[in-house]
Protein backbone atom coordinates (compact mmCIF):
# COMPACT_ATOMS: atom_id res chain seq x y z
CA UNK A 1 0.00 0.00 0.00
CA UNK A 2 2.80 2.39 0.92
CA UNK A 3 4.49 1.77 -2.43
CA UNK A 4 1.19 2.32 -4.26
CA UNK A 5 0.57 5.55 -2.35
CA UNK A 6 4.02 6.87 -3.20
CA UNK A 7 3.48 6.05 -6.87
CA UNK A 8 0.16 7.90 -6.88
CA UNK A 9 1.73 10.88 -5.14
CA UNK A 10 4.55 10.97 -7.67
CA UNK A 11 2.09 10.79 -10.56
CA UNK A 12 0.06 13.63 -9.06
CA UNK A 13 3.17 15.76 -8.60
CA UNK A 14 4.19 15.16 -12.23
CA UNK A 15 0.69 16.10 -13.40
CA UNK A 16 0.82 19.35 -11.43
CA UNK A 17 4.26 20.11 -12.87
CA UNK A 18 3.12 19.42 -16.44
CA UNK A 19 -0.06 21.45 -15.99
CA UNK A 20 1.87 24.37 -14.61
CA UNK A 21 4.31 24.33 -17.56
CA UNK A 22 1.47 24.18 -20.07
CA UNK A 23 -0.37 26.98 -18.28
CA UNK A 24 2.76 29.12 -18.35
CA UNK A 25 3.17 28.46 -22.07
CA UNK A 26 -0.45 29.45 -22.70
CA UNK A 27 0.38 32.85 -21.23
CA UNK A 28 3.16 33.53 -23.73
CA UNK A 29 1.74 35.65 -26.53
CA UNK A 30 4.82 37.78 -27.28
CA UNK A 31 8.43 38.34 -26.25
CA UNK A 32 7.16 40.62 -23.49
CA UNK A 33 5.61 37.59 -21.75
CA UNK A 34 8.91 35.73 -21.27
CA UNK A 35 9.80 37.42 -17.99
CA UNK A 36 10.16 34.79 -15.28
CA UNK A 37 9.60 31.88 -17.68
CA UNK A 38 11.72 28.80 -18.28
CA UNK A 39 13.16 29.17 -21.79
CA UNK A 40 14.83 26.44 -23.83
CA UNK A 41 17.57 27.34 -26.33
CA UNK A 42 20.33 25.74 -28.35
CA UNK A 43 23.68 26.42 -26.69
CA UNK A 44 25.70 29.27 -28.19
CA UNK A 45 23.01 30.51 -30.58
CA UNK A 46 21.40 33.92 -30.96
CA UNK A 47 18.39 32.47 -29.15
CA UNK A 48 20.68 31.70 -26.22
CA UNK A 49 21.95 35.29 -26.15
CA UNK A 50 18.44 36.75 -26.47
CA UNK A 51 16.95 34.54 -23.77
CA UNK A 52 19.78 35.43 -21.41
CA UNK A 53 18.66 39.05 -21.60
CA UNK A 54 15.12 38.27 -20.39
CA UNK A 55 14.49 39.45 -16.84
CA UNK A 56 14.13 36.70 -14.21
CA UNK A 57 13.99 33.98 -16.88
CA UNK A 58 15.56 30.56 -16.38
CA UNK A 59 17.48 29.56 -19.50
CA UNK A 60 17.82 25.84 -20.17
CA UNK A 61 20.57 25.19 -22.74
CA UNK A 62 20.67 22.15 -25.03
CA UNK A 63 23.26 20.98 -27.55
CA UNK A 64 20.56 20.49 -30.19
CA UNK A 65 17.43 22.45 -31.01
CA UNK A 66 15.54 19.17 -31.18
CA UNK A 67 16.43 18.45 -27.54
CA UNK A 68 14.95 21.80 -26.51
CA UNK A 69 11.78 21.03 -28.46
CA UNK A 70 11.46 17.61 -26.79
CA UNK A 71 11.82 19.26 -23.37
CA UNK A 72 9.02 21.65 -24.33
CA UNK A 73 6.76 18.79 -25.42
CA UNK A 74 7.45 17.05 -22.10
CA UNK A 75 6.48 20.17 -20.13
CA UNK A 76 9.97 20.70 -18.69
CA UNK A 77 10.19 24.24 -20.08
CA UNK A 78 7.68 26.92 -21.04
CA UNK A 79 8.93 27.75 -24.54
CA UNK A 80 11.80 27.54 -27.00
CA UNK A 81 13.50 30.53 -28.65
CA UNK A 82 14.94 29.46 -31.99
CA UNK A 83 15.38 30.59 -35.60
CA UNK A 84 12.17 30.87 -37.60
CA UNK A 85 12.79 28.32 -40.36
CA UNK A 86 13.81 25.43 -38.05
CA UNK A 87 10.86 26.45 -35.85
CA UNK A 88 8.51 26.00 -38.80
CA UNK A 89 9.90 22.52 -39.45
CA UNK A 90 9.42 21.51 -35.80
CA UNK A 91 5.83 22.78 -35.83
CA UNK A 92 5.11 20.93 -39.10
CA UNK A 93 6.14 17.68 -37.45
CA UNK A 94 4.48 18.32 -34.05
CA UNK A 95 0.81 19.33 -34.00
CA UNK A 96 1.02 20.11 -30.27
CA UNK A 97 3.38 23.04 -30.93
CA UNK A 98 2.85 26.50 -32.39
CA UNK A 99 4.87 29.63 -33.12
CA UNK A 100 4.02 32.83 -31.30
CA UNK A 101 3.24 35.45 -33.94
CA UNK A 102 5.45 38.13 -32.36
CA UNK A 103 9.00 38.05 -33.77
CA UNK A 104 11.56 37.90 -30.99
CA UNK A 105 14.59 39.20 -32.85
CA UNK A 106 15.86 39.77 -36.40
CA UNK A 107 19.27 38.66 -37.67
CA UNK A 108 21.47 38.06 -40.70
CA UNK A 109 23.36 34.88 -41.61
CA UNK A 110 26.87 34.74 -43.09
CA UNK A 111 29.72 32.28 -43.57
CA UNK A 112 32.52 32.58 -41.02
CA UNK A 113 36.24 32.26 -41.76
CA UNK A 114 39.49 32.71 -39.89
CA UNK A 115 40.87 36.22 -39.50
CA UNK A 116 44.14 34.78 -40.84
CA UNK A 117 42.46 33.89 -44.14
CA UNK A 118 41.44 37.29 -45.53
CA UNK A 119 42.17 36.23 -49.12
CA UNK A 120 39.72 33.32 -48.87
CA UNK A 121 37.09 35.59 -47.35
CA UNK A 122 37.48 37.93 -50.32
CA UNK A 123 37.11 35.00 -52.74
CA UNK A 124 33.98 33.81 -50.92
CA UNK A 125 32.45 37.28 -51.16
CA UNK A 126 33.11 37.45 -54.89
CA UNK A 127 31.57 34.01 -55.40
CA UNK A 128 28.53 34.85 -53.26
CA UNK A 129 27.96 38.04 -55.28
CA UNK A 130 28.02 36.08 -58.53
CA UNK A 131 25.63 33.47 -57.12
CA UNK A 132 23.29 36.20 -55.94
CA UNK A 133 23.38 38.09 -59.23
CA UNK A 134 22.68 35.00 -61.35
CA UNK A 135 19.80 33.86 -59.11
CA UNK A 136 21.49 30.75 -57.72
CA UNK A 137 21.12 31.80 -54.07
CA UNK A 138 17.39 32.41 -54.50
CA UNK A 139 17.00 29.10 -56.32
CA UNK A 140 18.78 27.21 -53.52
CA UNK A 141 16.61 28.82 -50.86
CA UNK A 142 13.42 28.19 -52.85
CA UNK A 143 14.32 24.51 -53.11
CA UNK A 144 13.92 24.17 -49.33
CA UNK A 145 11.42 26.88 -48.38
CA UNK A 146 8.03 27.81 -49.81
CA UNK A 147 5.68 26.45 -52.44
CA UNK A 148 8.47 25.44 -54.83
CA UNK A 149 10.37 23.34 -52.30
CA UNK A 150 12.05 20.39 -53.98
CA UNK A 151 11.68 21.80 -57.49
CA UNK A 152 14.99 23.63 -57.91
CA UNK A 153 17.79 21.42 -56.55
CA UNK A 154 21.32 22.75 -56.94
CA UNK A 155 23.57 20.73 -59.23
CA UNK A 156 27.32 21.14 -59.64
CA UNK A 157 28.12 22.26 -63.21
CA UNK A 158 29.52 19.44 -65.32
CA UNK A 159 32.57 21.53 -66.23
CA UNK A 160 33.35 22.51 -62.61
CA UNK A 161 37.07 22.34 -61.80
CA UNK A 162 37.94 21.20 -58.25
CA UNK A 163 41.70 21.03 -58.71
CA UNK A 164 42.60 23.51 -55.94
CA UNK A 165 42.07 20.95 -53.19
CA UNK A 166 39.45 20.56 -50.46
CA UNK A 167 37.75 23.06 -48.16
CA UNK A 168 36.26 21.77 -44.92
CA UNK A 169 32.97 23.24 -43.76
CA UNK A 170 32.10 23.08 -40.06
CA UNK A 171 28.36 22.84 -39.41
CA UNK A 172 25.74 21.57 -36.97
CA UNK A 173 23.38 19.31 -38.92
CA UNK A 174 20.34 19.71 -36.67
CA UNK A 175 19.04 22.92 -38.20
CA UNK A 176 16.56 22.08 -40.95
CA UNK A 177 16.27 23.45 -43.62
CA UNK A 178 19.77 24.98 -43.43
CA UNK A 179 21.66 21.78 -42.56
CA UNK A 180 20.28 18.40 -41.59
CA UNK A 181 20.64 14.70 -42.28
CA UNK A 182 18.84 13.03 -45.17
CA UNK A 183 19.77 9.44 -44.46
CA UNK A 184 23.51 9.51 -43.82
CA UNK A 185 24.08 12.61 -45.96
CA UNK A 186 24.12 16.20 -44.70
CA UNK A 187 21.99 18.43 -46.91
CA UNK A 188 20.33 21.85 -46.73
CA UNK A 189 20.53 25.47 -47.81
CA UNK A 190 23.95 26.14 -46.29
CA UNK A 191 25.40 22.94 -47.74
CA UNK A 192 24.19 23.81 -51.24
CA UNK A 193 25.48 27.38 -50.95
CA UNK A 194 28.85 26.08 -49.76
CA UNK A 195 28.95 23.62 -52.67
CA UNK A 196 28.08 26.37 -55.14
CA UNK A 197 30.85 28.59 -53.73
CA UNK A 198 33.38 25.74 -53.91
CA UNK A 199 32.32 25.01 -57.49
CA UNK A 200 32.97 28.66 -58.35
CA UNK A 201 36.36 28.75 -56.62
CA UNK A 202 37.68 25.36 -57.74
CA UNK A 203 37.54 23.34 -54.51
CA UNK A 204 36.08 20.05 -53.36
CA UNK A 205 33.74 20.42 -50.37
CA UNK A 206 33.99 18.36 -47.20
CA UNK A 207 31.29 18.78 -44.54
CA UNK A 208 31.96 18.04 -40.87
CA UNK A 209 29.14 17.87 -38.33
CA UNK A 210 29.84 19.14 -34.80
CA UNK A 211 28.17 20.92 -31.90
CA UNK A 212 27.13 24.45 -32.85
CA UNK A 213 29.14 25.91 -30.00
CA UNK A 214 32.33 24.34 -31.41
CA UNK A 215 32.12 25.81 -34.92
CA UNK A 216 33.77 29.18 -34.27
CA UNK A 217 36.70 27.62 -32.40
CA UNK A 218 37.11 25.02 -35.14
CA UNK A 219 37.39 27.75 -37.77
CA UNK A 220 39.53 29.99 -35.59
CA UNK A 221 42.00 27.17 -34.90
CA UNK A 222 42.20 26.08 -38.54
CA UNK A 223 40.60 22.67 -38.03
CA UNK A 224 37.92 23.78 -40.50
CA UNK A 225 38.30 26.25 -43.35
CA UNK A 226 34.93 27.90 -42.82
CA UNK A 227 31.70 27.57 -40.87
CA UNK A 228 28.15 27.65 -42.20
CA UNK A 229 25.26 26.77 -39.93
CA UNK A 230 22.75 29.57 -39.93
CA UNK A 231 25.40 31.62 -38.11
CA UNK A 232 24.25 35.08 -37.10
CA UNK A 233 26.65 37.98 -37.53
CA UNK A 234 27.26 39.54 -34.10
CA UNK A 235 29.83 41.97 -32.74
CA UNK A 236 30.93 39.39 -30.17
CA UNK A 237 31.68 36.81 -32.86
CA UNK A 238 33.48 39.38 -35.02
CA UNK A 239 36.13 39.61 -32.32
CA UNK A 240 37.15 36.01 -33.03
CA UNK A 241 36.35 35.38 -36.69
CA UNK A 242 35.63 37.15 -39.97
CA UNK A 243 32.32 36.97 -41.81
CA UNK A 244 31.47 37.04 -45.47
CA UNK A 245 28.76 39.35 -46.73
CA UNK A 246 25.39 38.15 -45.46
CA UNK A 247 23.47 35.77 -47.69
CA UNK A 248 20.05 35.72 -46.01
CA UNK A 249 17.97 37.33 -43.31
CA UNK A 250 16.19 35.46 -40.54
CA UNK A 251 14.60 36.02 -37.14
CA UNK A 252 14.22 34.43 -33.75
CA UNK A 253 10.74 33.23 -32.79
CA UNK A 254 9.10 31.67 -29.77
CA UNK A 255 7.69 28.13 -29.90
CA UNK A 256 5.09 27.07 -27.29
CA UNK A 257 2.77 24.14 -26.62
CA UNK A 258 -0.78 24.56 -27.87
CA UNK A 259 -2.32 21.62 -26.00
Amino acid sequence: MKRKFMALALAAAMTVSMTSAVFAADEIKSADDLEGKKIGVQLGTTGDADATEVKDATVERYNKGNDAVMALKQGKIDCVVIDSEPAKKFVEKNDDLEIVEDIFDKEEYAICLSKDNADLTKEFNEALKELKDDGTLDSIRDNYIGDDAGKTPYETPKDADHSKGTLTMATNATFQPYEYYDGDKIVGIDVDIAQAVCDKLGYELKVEDMEFDAIVNSVKSGKADFGAAGITVTEARKKNIDFTDTYTKACQVIVVRNK
